[in-house]
C-alpha cells in the first residue's frame, strides 16, 4: 500500500546543486520534516501551502555536505526535534535511539533504526500508516542503488564504518517489505555518496535485485566501496562540528553593492570575484581578474572547496536574483555573508574601463585533434599543455594521452607544478574548466578552454589511455 492510499503524502524537497533531499511527510493534518537544508523557509512555505502543522523534525545524522536548518525550524515552530542520543551536540533536543517509536498522529507512526556506516550514530526513520510500514528515510545509509560514503570521519574508520554500512542495509532489507519506499537525503550528486546513480525513486525491492550493497558478499562490498572513494569537497571537514554546535539562523539580507572602484580594489588585492553568469558568457567576456562558478552548474559545492575560508568573496551576477540565489546557496554550506555584490554587465563593472576586461579561447576535443596533428585552427594558440581536471577516479577510468593531471581543487596550490607555454584546459563537461581558466589567467597563465564533453574525445580521434592500459603498466 502506498503512503498516498494511506492518507499519508511525502513531499521531496530537493537541493539540486548540493545533490540531496529533504522531506515533509503528512497526513494532511500534521508533519513531520526529515534532514531540512538551512534555508527552513523553503519547508515553511510547503507546510503553508498543504495547511500542515510541523510537530516533529528528524536528523538522520549530523551532515557533512551542509549545514542543517533543523535546530532552527524547530525553535521557530515548537517541532519536537529528534537527534540521535549517542551524538553530542551542545543544544537540547530530544535524543532518540535504535527501536524507539513514536507516534506522530493516529495514523502516522515512526520508528528509529540504527543504521551506522555513514556516520557511526547514524539513524533511519520507518515512517508506517495504519497497515504497516509505507517506506524508510535513510539518509547517508541505503541510497538508490549504493551506499553513503563511509571515510568522511576520517580514513581510518572507512573500512569499520563500510562494514557497518553492509550490516546497516541489510538489516533495513530484511526488516522491511518490498513495497517499502526509500527516501534517501543523498545520492544525487552528492559527494557523500559512495557512487552516483540516476535513479529518482526506488524501494526495498528494486535495491534488493541492484544494490551492490545487497548482492555482494560482506568482503566484495568492502573492498569494492573502498576503492571507488575519491576525494570529497574540503568545507566538508567544518559542516560536522557546525551541526553539533547548532547553526545559527540564515541571514539572507542583501549584499552590499560595490562600485567598479570598490571592484578593482578587491582584484588587486587578490580577493575572490565570483562571476556567477553562465561559463559561455565569462569566456566571451569578463572582467580581467574574476572567476567563473556559473549558477549553472553546482556552484557552491566547487566554490566552498576552492576559496581560502579567510578569503572575502565578492559575488558577480547579471541581475539581483541572480545574486540572492547564489547568497542562498552559499548559507546551505556555512559562507553566510559575501563581502559585497554588484550586478549588470562586465562593461559596468569594469567602469567603462575596456582595458579590465578579458576574454578566454573557446575549443573543441576536435580541435585539440587538429591542433596535435599540426593543423591548429585559425584563432588558437597552438597547445604548448593539455591539463586535466577531472578527479582521480575520473582520470583513472581513461584519460588523453600525453595530459598533465591536476586535479582543479589542487590546481591554486599546484600552479608552479605545470610546464611552461599555452594550456589547453578540460574537464568532463566544460564546468570545471571555465573555473580552471580563470584560476589560470589570475595567475598570468595562458588558457584555453575546451569547452566539450569529454566523451567527444576518443570520437575526435585523440588517443585514450584506458584504465585496463594503466592497470599494466
Amino acid at each position: 500500500m502506498t503512503a498516498e492510499q494511506t492518507g499519508i503524502a511525502v513531499e521531496v524537497v530537493e537541493t539540486s546543486s548540493l545533490g540531496d533531499r529533504s522531506y515533509l511527510a503528512h497526513d494532511g493534518q500534521v508533519a513531520l520534516v526529515v534532514d531540512p537544508q538551512r534555508d527552513i523557509d523553503r519547508i515553511l512555505a510547503l507546510a503553508g501551502r498543504l495547511g500542515v502543522r510541523i510537530t516533529h523534525i528528524a536528523e538522520t545524522h549530523l551532515h557533512n555536505d551542509y549545514v542543517s536548518g533543523g535546530l532552527a525550524l524547530s525553535r521557530l515552530t515548537g517541532a519536537t526535534y529528534l537527534v540521535a542520543g549517542a551524538d553530542e551536540v551542545a543544544f537540547d533536543r530530544t535524543p532518540v535511539a535504535d527501536g524507539d517509536q513514536l507516534a506522530l498522529s493516529p495514523r502516522m507512526r515512526l520508528s528509529a533504526v540504527g543504521t551506522p556506516g555513514h556516520t557511526f550514530h547514524h539513524l533511519s526513520y520507518v515512517l508506517a500508516g495504519p497497515d504497516g510500514p509505507i517506506g524508510v528515510f535513510t539518509g547517508g545509509s541505503l541510497l538508490f542503488g549504493t551506499t553513503g560514503r563511509t571515510d568522511l570521519l576520517g580514513a581510518q574508520h572507512a573500512e569499520t564504518l563500510a562494514r557497518h554500512q553492509y550490516d546497516s542495509a541489510r538489516r533495513l532489507s530484511d526488516l522491511l517489505p518490498d513495497g517499502a519506499r526509500i527516501w534517501p537525503t543523498h545520492g544525487f550528486g552528492s559527494f557523500c555518496s559512495a557512487s552516483q546513480s540516476d535513479a529518482t525513486a526506488s524501494t526495498i525491492g528494486q535495491e534488493r535485485l541492484a544494490n551492490p550493497v545487497l548482492r555482494l558478499a560482506a568482503d566484495e562490498f568492502v573492498d569494492s566501496t573502498l576503492a571507488g572513494l575519491d576525494a570529497y569537497p574540503a568545507y566538508y571537514a567544518h559542516m560536522g562540528a557546525r551541526n553539533a554546535a547548532g547553526a545559527e539562523p540564515i541571514d539572507l539580507t542583501p549584499v552590499r553593492r560595490a562600485d567598479p572602484e570598490e571592484l578593482r580594489r578587491r582584484i588587486d588585492a587578490g580577493e575572490w570575484i565570483v562571476d556567477l553568469r553562465s561559463r559561455t558568457a565569462f569566456l566571451r567576456r569578463h572582467l580581467t581578474g574574476t572567476l567563473s562558478f556559473g549558477l549553472d552548474g553546482p556552484m557552491a559545492t566547487w566554490l566552498g572547496w576552492l576559496m581560502p575560508a579567510d578569503r572575502p568573496l565578492t559575488l558577480l551576477g547579471e541581475s539581483v536574483e541572480q545574486v540572492a540565489e547564489a547568497q542562498r546557496e552559499l548559507t546551505r554550506i556555512g559562507v553566510d555573508r559575501p563581502a559585497a555584490a554588484a550586478t549588470g554587465t562586465p562593461e559596468q563593472w569594469a567602469g567603462g574601463d575596456a582595458t579590465r576586461l578579458g576574454s578566454v579561447p573557446v575549443a573543441t576535443f576536435a580541435d585539440l585533434a587538429a591542433a596535435r596533428a599540426g593543423r591548429v585552427p585559425a584563432g588558437l594558440p597552438a597547445p604548448d599543455v593539455v591539463l586535466d581536471v577531472r578527479l582521480g577516479n575520473e582520470w583513472r577510468a581513461g584519460h588523453l594521452a600525453g595530459a598533465v593531471h591536476v586535479p582543479l581543487p589542487e590546481l591554486t596550490g599546484r600552479l608552479s607544478d605545470l610546464p611552461a607555454g599555452t594550456i589547453w584546459v578540460h574537464c568532463g563537461s566544460g564546468y570545471r574548466a571555465a573555473a580552471a581558466t580563470g584560476l589560470l589567467a589570475r595567475a598570468g597563465r595562458e588558457a584555453v578552454q575546451v569547452d566539450d564533453d569529454y566523451a567527444h574525445a576518443a570520437a575526435a580521434g585523440l588517443p585514450i589511455v584506458a584504465a585496463e592500459q594503466q592497470d599494466d603498466r
